[in-house]
């Protein structure tokens, strides 16, 4: 029978390790014998004979160590003996090994996350073949991505340089299946979207250029797979049913791969659709119109075109473009940039925000290995006998480096473990997190094999980089000095590489915890803020009667409907109607430019002012809670018969008028659209947070939804019964009007989470990256201290003895580390007051230069020094004169 492959190498490693030490044995004996036979020959006995020859040999255990080290193949065999050795010493120590796993597990576990967000986000490509030659178009000097559809198509056929370039927008729409409406997110899609893509569906078959015959005429829905999965429960006879989206039929044809989720990563669409079929599923449409902006647009590069040979292609169109249709296309400069986070309108910042994410881990791992340097210096000076009677008795210096490496890898190959098996939990529940309720947010930062191949580097590195900081005190001990002292001494410079690296370690941490104060103060500010709104107590409705398949005069009256039967309701003190809300995550783009009524040429560059836009009815201030400053609100009588008026907030009046006193200079006055529609100002309200709330003034205009009408819904109901029952009467009541038409109900604060997300996104980031600083930076100040109590000892012993002082002794035992502490802590503390600057722009109303910041970090750092240098304290007041000078 043949003997497998892996147990003829175990069977030859330990084969061989036998025979080997069998000769060893051998040799030994006959040379100790020949020796003693020549010792007999001189005089002495037999047993005095063989006593003398093996003093003279040494130690067997030595001499056969010297003969593996002379021998190939004995790698495995030490290592597991070092390895088990370190085991031994690391359980007698739970207190350093428990310090020193934490540590790393941090260290580690926080470069994990912060590296799968890097790979998810920034590194990872689209899941599409060919992902590399895939761009996002975007208008360079606006940063926008938003594109018309007749400009798309000029772009599509008159560019040279793309294989083909889709053009696509996100929106909702109600879908129908079996009688139950629901609302769905959807991709409104070019033709050849999915060809361009290089996609194939799991099953059925996707839409393509040729099933387009113009507005309306291919009714095709392709399903995503988990949706399919979910709702129709993988039935594939499901491919040629009938749905109703927004009450028109469309057939399903096919069902996309599983792993496609669409071309924005943050995105997960239930279905897609034709964009020609724009106006059934999505209740408009613009595909005339050159000047309505909302598709985006990706393509494909040539094979052998460069990114730049596309973009200067692309903008030999834009300037046709531009000289063609002056009024509607201006600034049609391109350029290309990675897709998947809508171009540079989200990627810029996601990519700043991971980048400094993944900096500051990469800071904090730095300092773990810092701080387990001093650890492992530490601990070296009080084994410091153990090493000296190692050598005394024939190890060479070579073996004990590479058993105190095999230490620190050890070390770091558990930590990194932990601290992966926390990132990975972590990592799955941020894949599985949903921050915005109306919103199918996905993060795809599930942990892959990159992920785990980084953090295991990241361990052995680590555990290779402190590992080496004891080596200098190793090889410059001498046994003899250390067998009589009983500690390594080395002469030390005032200030070292460890300090200078302590000193940073702490500034790092001290500029964390100022930057996570910050957000926080920030943050809590926000919380306590005036929105130019009331969210408490306000409950919201919405739909959009689009999806219910309502159309024309139809939504106004269904509108009037519901605000009618909704303030019948018990409990109802107001109630109203808008087509977007303020802060409302899905419309924060959403502006219109207003010009002076004197202003003739209405080109972008003569605006007035460049203004947030809401449709509202007559009671929606009174629900909102929002202030009238001057004049009136609408009423029904502001209906599509009346002239166009317009309320106003304080920074329009202001920016538009120059009303810098009294608001009423402004009622009555006049502003036009950018369509020449003279708009008349009837009421002034006070100003408010309308796209982040870390902005500041921004004018806004309020029209009547009779004059502006639209289907997009938000019923705003304030109430002061209980949100649960206010729901559930809501609910009701809405479903008597119309069972079919989908709607969602939830409380203004909730929705305000939407709005918050990027404070408390950052908050939470910053907090944790603090805690690790903070925590990193009591273990740094520990191991100085302790080293350096460690190597001082007998001079407490004999200070104590001459009748020192306890406070003398404390400054000298930790005098050194304490300033280290101040100095790092100062640094730090002037760069978090820098680096805090930049978060005003996520952080509302976060100031560096608030006083309970600044008290707050000294605090945090004055309590760091104390927890930190507790027990090298104690030791170095219980340093016994009498056990420490009997021991010299």
């Amino acid at each position: 029978m043949r003997v497998p492959g892996f147990l003829r190498f175990f069977s030859a490693l330990f084969g061989d390790r036998l025979r080997l030490d069998g000769e060893i044995r051998e040799e030994l004996r006959s040379h100790i014998l020949h020796r003693a036979d020549d010792l007999q020959r001189h005089g002495l006995s037999h047993k005095e004979a063989e006593r003398r020859a093996r003093i003279e040999f040494g130690g067997y255990e030595k001499f056969k160590e010297d003969c593996h080290e002379e021998q190939s193949g004995h790698f495995l065999e030490t290592f597991w003996q070092d390895a088990r050795f370190a085991v031994r010493l690391l359980s007698k120590s739970p207190g350093f090994t428990g310090i020193a796993v934490i540590t790393l597990a941090l260290g580690i576990g926080a470069n994990a996350v912060a590296f799968s967000l890097m790979n998810a986000l920034i590194l990872r490509p689209l899941h599409v073949p060919h992902a590399q030659n895939l761009y996002t178009i975007e208008r360079a000097k606006a940063y926008d991505i938003s594109q018309s559809y007749p400009d798309y198509l000029d772009l599509r056929d008159r560019n040279r340089t793309l294989d083909g370039i889709v053009a696509y927008s996100i929106t909702r729409a109600g879908l129908e299946t079996n009688g139950k409406a629901s609302s769905a997110w959807l991709y409104q899609a070019s033709g050849n979207y999915f060809d361009v893509l290089g996609i194939q569906p799991y099953l059925g078959r996707f839409f393509h250029s040729s099933d387009e015959h113009g507005a309306n005429s291919a009714a095709y829905l392709v399903l995503s797979y988990p949706y399919w999965q979910n709702h129709f429960g993988g039935d594939p006879s499901v491919v040629g049913h009938m749905v109703q989206v927004n009450k028109h039929p469309f057939t399903i044809i096919g069902v996309a791969p599983e792993e496609f989720r669409g071309t924005e990563m943050y995105f997960t669409p239930n279905f897609w659709v034709p964009l020609v079929s724009e106006e059934q599923s999505g209740g408009w449409f613009d595909l005339n119109k050159r000047g309505s902006r909302g598709l985006w647009l990706a393509g494909r590069l040539k094979a052998g075109v460069t990114p730049a040979q596309a973009t200067a292609d692309l903008n030999s169109v834009g300037a046709y473009l531009e000289k063609s249709y002056p009024q509607e296309d201006q600034q049609m400069s391109f350029a290309l940039t990675r897709p998947g986070l809508i171009g540079d309108t989200l990627g810029r910042p996601v990519r700043a925000f991971v980048t400094g994410l993944m900096l500051l881990a990469t800071l904090i791992l730095l300092a773990a290995c810092a701080n387990l340097g001093s650890l492992f210096a530490a601990r070296a000076a009080d084994r410091s006998k153990e090493v000296a009677l190692r050598l005394a008795l024939g190890s060479s210096r070579k073996r004990i480096l590479r058993q105190l490496m095999t230490e620190a890898v050890m070390v770091s190959l558990i930590g990194g473990s932990a601290g992966l098996i926390s990132g990975i939990a972590l990592l799955r529940w941020l894949n599985t997190w949903q921050p915005v309720p109306s919103f199918p947010v996905h993060l795809p930062v599930a942990p892959d094999a990159t992920t785990y191949a980084v953090a295991l580097l990241l361990a052995l590195g680590s555990g290779l980089l402190f590992g080496m900081v004891p080596v200098r005190q190793v090889l410059r001990v001498s046994p003899y000095q250390v067998v009589k002292s009983g500690t390594i001494e080395l002469g030390g410079r005032r200030f070292s590489t460890r300090d200078l690296l302590l000193v940073v370690q702490v500034a790092v941490c001290a500029m964390l915890v100022t930057a996570s104060m910050v957000a926080l103060r920030g943050l809590v500010r926000s919380l306590h803020t005036h929105y130019g709104f009331v969210p408490q107590d306000a409950l919201l409705v919405e739909t959009d009667l689009n999806m219910a398949g309502y159309e024309g005069d139809r939504v106004a009256t269904m509108q009037r409907r519901m605000v009618d039967t909704v303030e019948m309701i018990p409990g109802v003190t107001a109630a109203g109607l808008t087509d977007r809300i303020p802060l409302d995550s899905e419309n924060m783009t959403n502006s219109t430019l207003v010009f002076e009524d004197s202003t003739t040429d209405l080109r972008i560059s003569n605006a007035a002012a460049d203004t947030v836009a809401l449709n509202i009815s007559p009671g929606y201030f009174r629900a909102a809670g929002t202030a009238l400053l001057a004049g009136r609100i609408f009423t029904a009588h502001d209906d599509a018969n009346a002239p166009l008026v317009a309320v106003v907030n304080r920074a329009f009046a202001m920016k538009v008028f120059g009303a810098f006193g009294s608001m009423a200079d402004a009622i009555g006055k006049y502003f036009k659209t950018a369509e020449g529609t003279r708009i008349r100002v009837v009421g002034i309200v006070e100003d408010g947070k309308y796209k982040t709330v870390a902005e500041g003034p921004q004018p806004a205009i309020f029209r009547p939804i009779l004059q502006s009408p639209s289907s997009a819904t938000w019923l705003v109901v304030r109430s002061g019964r209980d949100p649960h029952g206010m729901a559930v009467a809501l609910d009701s009541g809405l479903r008597g009007l119309d069972e079919g038409m989908p709607f969602s109900i939830r409380t203004w604060t909730k929705e305000l989470d939407s709005a918050l997300f990027a404070s408390r996104v950052t908050t939470v980031s910053l907090g944790i990256l603090g805690g690790l600083g903070a925590m990193l930076a009591v273990t740094g100040i520990f191991g100085l201290a302790s080293y350096s109590v460690a190597k001082r000892m007998r001079e407490f012993g004999i200070r104590i003895a001459l009748g020192a002082q306890r406070r003398e002794v404390l400054q000298a035992a930790l005098g050194k580390a304490l300033r280290l502490l101040a100095l790092g802590s100062g640094v730090g503390l002037f760069l978090g007051i820098l680096a805090s600057k930049g978060l005003a722009f996520i952080a509302y109303q976060g100031a560096s230069g608030d006083p309970l910041v600044l008290a707050g970090v000294v605090g945090v750092m004055i309590l760091l020094g104390l927890l930190a240098t507790f027990v090298p304290a104690f030791r170095a007041l219980g340093a016994d004169p009498l056990l420490l000078l009997r021991e010299e």
